[in-house]
């Protein structure tokens, strides 16, 4: 359902789940254990995530929704099934690797989300990318509105998700829902030269960042504290002093 190939510092995971990627418990408990398995690789610092279908993913398999829906017991295992999303989304969102999205084709509903809790999103000028539950008269409830709503402020938030809109890449990327689009053809590519920039850089200083980030304007985290606590360690690690003392060389 999900490949996991390892090159270097870039661990990617290729979604593999024809035809159109569709979620269900079996292909959340597989993204659980590919993220397990990326972040125990010591040398890996980014997780580029792309699909080998046409699609990125289409979200909620629509067997599983259609065999759970009609009675009571089948709804709970339903809310059971997307609480399951949620932690997958967010153990890709907290994890100490630089996650980036890369999105081909359509990303809906449930693979909306997983893009989204992705530190970086390059998508193709082609794609489609929304999260349409309000047609079905539902919501999205994988994270959807809670992280398009702090990627992009309430205005974005309520005009995709309220009007149910689906947006090509360009679009997206105006609107700040991706960081960039690109023309299909060189997508991949592009991911992949994003990937090797982030691989670059220290890995301990990348999850320093991501740390501080995540807990900018949250009244229970001292983000302003975390820098300091950060900063004192990289500052003490032999790779941090070897480039400063490089840096201050080359000045000089």
């Amino acid at each position: 359902m999900i490949r996991l190939e390892f090159d270097g510092a870039i661990a990617t995971a290729t979604l593999a789940r024809a035809p159109v990627n569709a979620i269900d418990e079996a292909w959340i408990a597989r993204l659980h254990e590919v993220l397990q398995q990326a972040e125990q690789a010591a040398a890996v610092s980014v997780l580029l995530v792309r699909s080998g279908e046409r699609t990125f993913s289409a979200g909620a398999d629509l067997e599983l929704m259609r065999s759970r829906f009609e009675t009571a017991p089948g709804r709970a295992k339903m809310i059971a099934f997307v609480r399951e999303m949620q932690r997958a989304y967010a153990h890709l969102e907290k994890s100490r690797l630089v996650s980036i999205a890369e999105i081909g084709g359509a990303a809906m509903g449930g693979g909306m989300e997983l893009a989204l809790a992705c530190d970086l999103r390059m998508a193709a000028n082609e794609a489609k990318l929304g999260l349409p539950e309000a047609r079905l008269g539902l919501l999205p409830g994988a994270g959807g509105t809670q992280r398009l709503t702090l990627l992009c402020g309430e205005p974005v938030a309520k005009r995709l998700i309220l009007g149910a809109e689906v947006l090509d890449g360009a679009r997206a990327a105006a609107l700040g829902v991706v960081h960039w689009s690109v023309p299909r053809d060189v997508l991949a590519a592009k991911a992949r030269e994003l990937a090797e920039r982030v691989a670059a850089l220290p890995s301990a200083a990348l999850a320093a960042c991501k740390r501080c980030i995540s807990a900018a304007g949250k009244p229970d985290h001292d983000g302003y504290g975390m820098e300091l606590a950060a900063t004192e360690d990289l500052l003490a690690s032999e790779r941090t002093q070897a480039l400063v003392r490089a840096f201050l060389q080359g000045r000089r």
